[in-house]
């Protein structure tokens, strides 16, 4: 169905004094000149000034939310449909104004799989979304018994996004829970909230008033939202710790909730493989958004057959992927984004240094340039305990174990408390699916790492989370299932 100007009223915080599909008008709409400054990471140089919330801002969110979750949820589901795909229409109107603005906030560059990618991304979800059809599962259907499966709306949806990937993983949030009729009212991070308050903005010139919230703020805010007894769900992408802590807050509210919490990803390159063949593919699984990435490939296992070959082949392909500025076409890798996660990066670094690991490229950063950036750093004869190992790092560096036995490797791969994604890499599919079957993971690929799709489910297992996100079974975890039965 249709909607109109009646049935669909623009929000009530949408402004059409400025030009959304420009980006000085887009950094005008969302700009609070008194606000907190936003600096590039690349550059240092400032980028806008966000508005900053308060509790007081999220509880008047919330009721808002609250107050037109059912006007919204009683709307027929073509109605919604047609709803996020105009909104991904909005999106692709503005694409290059959004992807300017990701790239000076984050730090990404604009080609690649980087900041125009994830704009892009952003649309392709919604009309995902808008394409799946959830029907009322039969249960049982037998004389005397007729039993359905069916599901309504939670409610209003609390969702806090994380700095790497800020626009596309709150559509990941907000684009299910809009379609089954909810309401949504996120939290962005503290180091990327430019870009979601303007995605926010341009979606919103075609959603009803109060339906889609963002409010800016620090981490008192983000607890003010899940903690608050009006949310019925609470989406989570981030750490382990918050996750935890968000699951304590929770038990007094009984909120549902989706968490994908951190990763340390495994991939596995079996003795059949062919290393010059997979190198490319191996590069960017762990490289992608400079390894800002949860479901990213973290350490690499490589038999001793083959070891020297994927080094050498993976170092080839590391050295030609150029890194800078990303408002500079030619870059495709970026900053770190910001000086916490750099400091990270270089002491997990050092910690493979003074472990006697051998630095095949980079691991030594320019102290003279500006911005947080670390150089691709791929780390071969490293211990399996070492720190660059054990703990999931989050930037351009790739250690890589030899291993001799298959089964050891295996163990190695699994023996951390967290399961996000995992990778096998090989020519003979059976027996890559064999070795998939036996990691602890949410997702495993083959022959490719961190390839999500809006269909295929997604999530991680042990201290990376719980609940799933897209397809279905996504849009199952943003609503009540209810059984009618007759």
């Amino acid at each position: 169905m249709t909607t109109d100007e009646t049935t669909a009223p623009a929000a009530a915080s949408q402004t059409t004094a400025v030009d959304l599909t420009t980006f000085d008008g887009l950094l005008a709409a969302i700009t609070d000149p008194h606000g907190r400054e936003i600096l590039d990471p690349a550059t240092g140089a400032l980028v806008g000034r966000t508005r900053e919330g308060s509790v007081a801002d999220i509880d008047a969110a919330v009721a808002a939310a609250a107050a037109a979750q059912p006007a919204w949820a009683s709307r027929p589901v073509e109605e919604r449909n047609d709803l996020l795909n105009k909104a991904a229409d909005a999106i692709e109107a503005s694409a290059e104004a959004l992807a300017e603005l990701l790239s000076r906030e984050q730090g990404k560059p604009l080609n690649g799989p980087n900041a125009r990618f994830e704009v892009g991304a952003c649309a392709a979800w919604l009309r995902a979304n808008a394409a799946f059809v959830l029907e009322p599962e039969v249960l049982v259907d037998e004389e005397g018994t007729h039993a359905e499966l069916t599901y309504a709306p939670v409610g209003v949806v609390g969702a806090v996004g994380p700095w790497n990937w800020p626009m596309m993983i709150s559509v990941w949030q907000f684009a299910p829970a809009l379609k089954m009729g909810n309401t949504v009212v996120l939290k962005p991070s503290e180091y990327t909230p430019l870009s979601v308050q303007a995605l926010v903005a341009v979606v919103n010139q075609v959603l009803p008033a109060d339906v889609l919230t963002v409010v800016p703020g620090d981490g008192k805010v983000g607890a003010a939202l899940t903690d608050h007894d009006e949310v019925d769900k609470i989406m989570f992408t981030g750490s382990t710790k918050t996750g935890q802590a968000i699951m304590r807050s929770a038990a007094d509210s009984l909120a549902r909730l989706t968490l994908e919490l951190g990763g340390n990803d495994a991939g596995i390159v079996l003795e059949d493989a062919d290393p010059k063949a997979i190198a490319a593919d191996l590069f960017w699984g762990a490289f992608i958004n400079t390894g800002q990435t949860c479901a990213a490939m973290k350490r690499l296992y490589v038999p001793e057959a083959l070891y020297d070959q994927v080094c050498e082949a993976l170092v080839e392909v590391a050295g030609q992927i150029p890194m800078g500025v990303g408002l500079e076409e030619e870059n495709v890798l970026g900053p770190l984004q910001n000086k916490q996660q750099y400091d990270i990066v270089a002491r997990l670094v050092q910690a493979a240094k003074d472990g006697g690991a051998r630095v095949l490229l980079g691991g030594d950063p320019r102290e003279d340039q500006p911005g947080y950036f670390y150089p691709t750093t791929i780390v071969a004869d490293i211990d399996n305990d070492n720190a660059l190992v054990a703990e999931e790092q989050f930037g351009p560096v790739l250690p890589i174990v030899r291993y001799t036995d298959l089964n050891q490797a295996i163990v190695w791969a699994n023996e951390l408390e967290v399961g996000l994604g995992s990778s096998v890499w090989g020519t003979d599919l059976e027996e890559c699916k064999r070795v998939a079957a036996r990691l602890e993971a949410g997702s495993t690929w083959i022959n490719k790492h961190g390839a999500i799709d809006p269909r295929v489910p997604f999530g991680g297992v042990k201290k990376s989370g719980y609940g799933l996100e897209f397809g279905l079974e996504g849009l199952k975890q943003v609503s009540v299932p209810h059984v009618i039965s007759w």
